[in-house]
């Protein structure tokens, strides 16, 4: 770098960077907030976010697809920091490197978001949950095959225009915000989601998991709830050599079994019906076969804080040494630690409620969400691995908490051995902290404490307006009562 044949001039002015210039450079352009890249890029396929020959995302900025990515993702972390949050720990760490001066305002890094191509975020959301997969031990249960649970949630968004376009609310009396339907895909052995579909609250979750049937392999085992218990689901699956375990909404009568595998167990024959499915196109109707043999399985779950204590449940499993009905019902039990890891999302990393002002954004902002979530359970399954816990037991919250702090902490190391070290000290933490053991603990739906103090805002701000005092009504009431007023 010291020979410059063009500007001899400045030869004794570069001479004293010598080799620490590539390596000052190379440090500039993997600056990203709290170092994330050096810990969770293997999770990531190679070749995401690829740069561009020409045009759009050609050119080296300071807000490259790659570090807006990451940059995102610690917002997925820290849900509630802002664009301007982000500007600032950058300005910070350039400022730290010698690195270019970047403008306070958070406009460059908003539209680097918008530049980001959707369709790269879920490659990366399928990749982490793989990774989170990897640790975990495969279950003797159901013939050790993978057992994937789909389940679906509704978010809120911005009232803006583009918004209601896209995902127009239901008309009622109340004015009501913009709201989108999303159905995931998780996987049972890590609590990591594989897949994501959303759109509208016109649109069901049968059709929307409609779409996610590709993200389905052969052996495949997938557990969903009484809104996925159809026929047309069921025969779909059938085709792919995947097998059904959920409840149905048909009445499932004992007296019309063809055969009876034991107490509480039998064999129904589910016929076609001969309207088509409104959620299928013709040439998918055709397909389905025209009967299908289904297992109903009946148990009770005595478990405290459960909405439901008799459960009926419909599988394709219809061997019963191969999977026993305590399985299948055991099974079942676990679909709703999944409902927990939506609560988690939705709670803990504030997605109930999203920000951005387009639907595009906003689904960046779900993926942004997802992909934080998988990683918090490939560190959960890192420490339940390596130090032979139980992943049940290790605590969501906790380790979001803890994989903050140690990734402040490892954005400070340069050496390897000692950043190995501060990850093993954050996995033998998360293995130690675990939830205690609550058995018969309850789980009501219901909160604690409701905010009656203030009117909610139902119209727009310039036409509002704030409630009188009450001294003030106290007053105006008097002078009604003496005819003053």
């Amino acid at each position: 770098m010291a020979h410059t044949p063009f500007f001899p001039a400045w030869r004794h002015q570069l001479a004293p960077l010598g080799s620490r210039f590539p390596k000052t450079i190379a440090q500039l352009r993997a600056c990203t907030l709290c170092q994330l890249e050096t810990r969770f890029a293997a999770t990531l396929p190679p070749g995401l976010f690829p740069k561009s020959a020409a045009r759009q995302n050609s050119r080296e900025r300071v807000y490259t697809q790659w570090r807006t990515f990451w940059c995102l993702l610690w917002q997925g972390l820290n849900p509630q920091a802002s664009g301007r949050e982000v500007v600032r720990q950058l300005q910070a760490l350039f400022q730290l490197l010698s690195g270019p001066s970047i403008s306070s305002e958070d406009g460059a890094y908003a539209r680097a978001r918008g530049r980001l191509p959707l369709t790269e975020f879920p490659k990366a959301l399928r990749s982490t949950a793989q990774f989170a997969d990897q640790g975990i031990l495969p279950s003797a249960c159901l013939q050790g095959r993978p057992v994937k649970v789909v389940d679906g949630s509704t978010l809120s968004l911005p009232d803006t225009a583009k918004n209601r376009r896209t995902y127009p609310p239901v008309e009622c009396s109340l004015p009501t915000f913009p709201m989108m339907r999303i159905v995931v895909l998780f996987s049972l052995a890590s609590g990591a989601i594989l897949a994501l579909a959303h759109g509208n609250l016109f649109t069901s979750e049968l059709s929307l998991l409609g779409g996610l049937l590709g993200q389905l392999s052969a052996q495949d085992i997938v557990v969903g709830d009484r809104g996925f218990g159809y026929f047309s689901l069921i025969g779909l699956l059938q085709q792919q050599g995947v097998d059904f375990i959920g409840r149905t909404t048909r009445r499932l009568d004992g007296r019309k079994r063809a055969s009876r595998l034991g107490r509480n167990d039998w064999l129904m024959v589910w016929k076609k019906n001969p309207l088509p499915s409104t959620w299928l196109s013709s040439a998918q109707w055709q397909a389905l076969p025209s009967e299908i043999t289904v297992r109903v399985v009946r148990g009770r779950c005595f478990q405290k804080g459960f909405r439901v204590r008799q459960v009926i449940l419909v599988t394709t499993l219809l061997d019963p040494e191969l999977y026993p009905a305590r399985e299948i019902l055991l099974a079942y039990l676990r679909r709703w630690r999944m409902e927990m890891c939506l609560d988690d999302l939705k709670t803990t990393l504030n997605l109930e409620m999203l920000r951005t002002h387009s639907p595009e954004a906003a689904q960046k902002e779900v993926y942004a969400r997802l992909i934080a979530h998988n990683l918090i359970r490939y560190t959960m399954a890192q420490a339940a691995a390596s130090h032979e816990a139980a992943l049940e037991r290790l605590s969501f919250k906790g380790t979001l908490d803890a994989l903050r702090h140690f990734l402040n902490a490892s954005s400070q190391i340069r050496s390897k051995t000692k950043r190995s070290q501060l990850w093993d000290q954050l996995f033998r933490t998360l293995a130690q902290d675990l939830v205690p053991e609550r058995p018969g603990r309850r789980e009501p739906r219901a909160v604690k404490r409701v905010k009656r103090k203030y009117q909610r805002l139902r119209h727009p701000r310039h036409i509002i307006h704030d409630r009188p005092k009450r001294h003030f009504r106290r007053t105006r009431a008097r002078l009604r009562k003496l005819g003053l007023m």
